[in-house]
């Protein structure tokens, strides 16, 4: 039996999100500790190479990027895998994962924007990415029916922008309808909306609200 996983978490952490959403969809019991980005305790740098989170312990060895964590989880708990059995299609997925994560820094960018250049330089980013995503989706989710490790990766992404689309961001997905259909999807999941911490959302307006789009909103 293995070892219950403990996952080291920031609570507006997007990339600590993706493991969340993997360990509720497969159902795996799993301790979290949430620790402050600004003052990281001297355990948590002495076991996080990066310094960032999300780490995982497992036992005594501790495992850094969502990426890998996820892939660990799939491998060692529960059920079918949330990975294709292809391998090619497998390999294209990890692909497309990391583009995830390059889409992630332009929405970062997006909501701390502090002035309106900025902001528009990060939506244009985002959009020109959504287009590529639209050519590549199989709907509903990103490989058809069934939900992947990729769609995990992809949830804390639809997440923020259903919130910012509250604060005013709107048309995004005005060209993406599969995109959009595809962030409908994961979010309804009940593994994805349990997957943050209950004030989340007034964590996140908090956050933005000295923001260009902060002051759109306000």
């Amino acid at each position: 039996m293995s070892p219950t996983p403990h996952l080291i978490s920031f609570n507006l952490c997007p990339y600590v999100q993706r493991s969340v959403i993997t360990l509720l969809f497969k159902d795996v019991p799993f301790d979290i500790t949430y620790i402050d980005l600004q003052n990281k305790p001297d355990w948590f740098l002495a076991i996080s190479p990066l310094g960032k989170v999300p780490a995982l312990q497992v036992g005594e060895t501790t495992l850094f990027e969502s990426a890998v964590i996820n892939e660990y989880l799939d491998e060692v708990y529960g059920g079918a895998s949330l990975h294709p059995a292809d391998p090619l299609v497998k390999a294209l997925n990890r692909a497309w994962t990391e583009f995830g994560s390059t889409l992630l820094m332009s929405q970062y960018y997006l909501y701390t924007a502090k002035d309106e250049s900025a902001f528009q330089k990060a939506r244009q980013e985002i959009q020109q990415k959504l287009v590529q995503l639209e050519g590549v989706v199989q709907g509903p989710f990103f490989n058809g029916e069934k939900f992947a490790l990729i769609d995990a990766a992809y949830a804390p992404l639809w997440m923020r922008f259903a919130l910012l689309a509250e604060q005013g961001l709107d048309g995004l997905y005005a060209q993406t309808p599969k995109v959009a259909a595809w962030a409908e999807a994961c979010l309804a999941l009940l593994a994805v909306q349990k997957s943050v911490v209950p004030e989340f959302t007034e964590l996140f307006k908090g956050y933005v609200k000295g923001t260009y789009l902060g002051r759109l909103a306000a």
